[in-house]
């Protein structure tokens, strides 16, 4: 596994910024991932595991659910390289007992918790609490390791860097203590938040979700049952990598709030488990190196017959590459067909490139999905409303219709904030709610403005019976559709 380290970053960065659109605004979460990458590396190298840690690199920056959240604005992936960092600074001071370790892990803790909440200290005393209670010898030297946590120096250090905005926060907004720390805490926990504007879900939802965040490394796991036994090199690093995934997996399936982008923060860890298991146990040139390979074929095989066999009359309107959009996925499914057999057979055949022939399948994989979602622009995005409105009707004032969530990002493009009608939105629920403010209004205020103003009005899809009914809907016309997305104008 010894490749030059250039190769783990460009793949890194790679995955994190290739594709279309306003790259800009992927900056945050992609040097978020490339800041796992770091971890990843340099924590390898400081236990002496530097090859399996740039395999790890490779698992982690490589897998599909990473590949997704580091191409998504959400702080989840900011979260993830402190919490990460935290946790792995942890481990080293309980190891070295150096205090420089406690002070950067107090500092890391700080950071993530400034970036997600309270959700990063439970998480970091689960994965360490449960890491030392495992991992000691006796009880005493259990009291003696959680002892060592309580340190004013490193407390100190996260008090100064996490206190001041909390401080600020309450001073400004009355509310904000109850708000952040009960509402979207306590109650979002027990799935009770207001609003309630995020779905539950089964005990076992994570399982599947994390097989295909990791995705395609996971289809590793069978090969691994069915390797020699042979012993862990290192028995209480492999408690530590179990603890830092496990106990947030277990906490979030507690949890009564479900999400699959909650799952990013174990990544790190759980990617350099894999990939230390996978040196221990799997030999270069094993056929057990071929299950994945194998797994895979079958799938895109099943792929390609259930194209061929089926009707796909809702596909005939979206159009990919410049193709019908049954075509484009049976090409698709022909080419990751062909890429897991031939990632199989160099597997198996060239013991230098050995398991990193499998990361030709999320290179092919990654611009087919890229190319996918350019072409389903017009539903994710308002971008192409905005252009038709600046173009056709550059007087009118834009204004969304009930919902925000799905056309959060028109305040973005137009540079200027946007009324909504009768909201729905559980993003502006507590700022309407407590602030008087003109960007929400009622039917009357809006019947009103139409009188008065020229008026392009955005309707959702799913919203257009409710407009229909309205009484200032005779007022408009449609002018344009455009993806998901019907433009009114008076």
């Amino acid at each position: 596994m010894e490749k030059p380290p250039l190769l783990y970053w460009l793949t890194a960065l790679m995955f994190a910024l290739f594709g279309e659109g306003e790259w800009v605004v992927r900056l945050v979460p992609a040097l978020s991932c490339l800041g796992c990458v770091g971890f990843i590396l340099w924590f390898s190298r400081k236990i002496n595991r530097g090859a399996a840690g740039r395999f790890a690199a490779i698992v982690f920056v490589s897998g599909l659910g990473v590949t997704a959240m580091a191409r998504t604005l959400m702080f989840d992936m900011l979260l993830t390289v402190f919490l990460t960092g935290s946790v792995m600074f942890g481990y080293l001071f309980l190891n070295t007992k150096q205090k420089s370790y406690l002070y950067r892990s107090m500092a890391m803790l700080a950071l993530a918790l400034l970036a997600k909440g309270f959700v990063s200290i439970i998480l970091f005393v689960a994965i360490i609490g449960a890491y030392i209670l495992i991992s000691s010898t006796s009880i005493s030297d259990f009291f003696s390791r959680l002892g060592l946590w309580f340190n004013w120096r490193g407390i100190l250090v996260f008090i100064l860097i996490s206190a001041p905005w909390h401080i600020a926060a309450i001073l400004t907004e009355p509310i904000f203590a109850w708000f952040y720390f009960i509402n979207e805490h306590l109650l979002r926990f027990l799935g009770k938040r207001e609003p309630h504007d995020y779905y539950a879900g089964a005990w076992w939802y994570y399982i599947p979700r994390v097989i295909l965040f990791l995705f395609p490394w996971s289809l590793l796991l069978p090969s691994l049952l069915f390797a020699k036994s042979k012993k862990l090199s290192d028995k209480n690093l492999h408690l530590f990598f179990l603890m830092a995934w496990l106990m947030p997996v277990l906490f979030f399936s507690i949890s009564s709030a479900k999400a699959n982008y909650y799952l990013v923060a174990v990544m790190p860890l759980a990617a350099m488990q894999l990939a230390f298991i996978v040196e221990d146990k799997l030999n270069a040139g094993s056929f057990r190196i071929l299950f994945p390979g194998i797994l895979l074929s079958s799938f895109f095989a099943a792929g390609i017959w259930w194209v061929l066999s089926t009707q796909h009359e809702g596909m005939n309107e979206l159009v990919i590459a410049g193709i019908p959009a049954a075509k484009f996925c049976l090409y698709s499914l022909i080419v990751l067909l062909i890429s897991a057999c031939a990632s199989m057979l160099l597997a198996y055949r060239m013991k230098n490139v050995g398991i990193f022939a499998y990361l030709l399948l999320p290179v092919v994989i990654l611009p087919i999905l890229l190319q996918t979602l350019v072409e389903m622009n017009d539903f994710n995005s308002t971008k192409a409303a905005v252009e038709l409105v600046q173009r056709e009707f550059p007087s009118d004032e834009v204004v969304l219709f009930q919902v925000f969530e799905q056309q959060s990002s028109l305040p973005f493009y137009l540079k200027q904030p946007v009324k909504i009608v009768e909201s729905h939105s559980s993003d502006l629920f507590w700022g309407n709610k407590l602030h008087k403010n003109n960007i929400v209004i009622d039917d009357a205020v809006f019947a009103n403005l139409a009188d008065k103003s020229k008026i392009s009005l955005l309707v959702i899809k799913q919203n257009l019976a409710e407009f229909k009914q309205k009484s200032y809907a005779g007022k408009f016309k449609l002018v344009a559709q455009r993806g998901n997305t019907s433009i009114f104008s008076n």
